[in-house]
């Protein structure tokens, strides 16, 4: 398995970020510095849904005023499987996921 950091969701579920995929969401500039913000979100999120594309990806939202690239959401992408979470990718967007709501604030 690759190296991994491990964090905890609002839900106290076991979430893991690869180095992999970290390096994949510092390819967006504006991610650069906002590792705090993405466990931030984990923790305590607006809202979670289940994407319509992948019922096992949860987009973890929470909104922000004031961002590298204005008012918008933070999403966090997790993939939710019986033995394992982690983290695919996470981005700043206009709107949320469209999909099932998860869970809302």
């Amino acid at each position: 398995m690759p190296d991994s950091e491990v964090f905890t969701d609002f839900q106290g579920r076991v979430i893991r970020l690869s180095d992999e995929r970290w390096a994949h969401i510092l390819e967006h500039p504006e991610m650069i510095g906002q590792k705090t913000r993405l466990l931030e979100i984990l923790s305590a999120p607006d809202l979670v849904i289940a994407t319509a594309k992948d019922e096992t990806v949860h987009a973890y939202h929470r909104f922000y005023e004031i961002t590298p690239v204005t008012r918008k959401y933070m999403i966090v992408a997790v993939k939710i499987m019986s033995n394992d979470a982690f983290i695919v990718t996470a981005f700043y967007s206009n709107r949320p996921k469209k999909g099932k709501l998860v869970w809302q604030r």
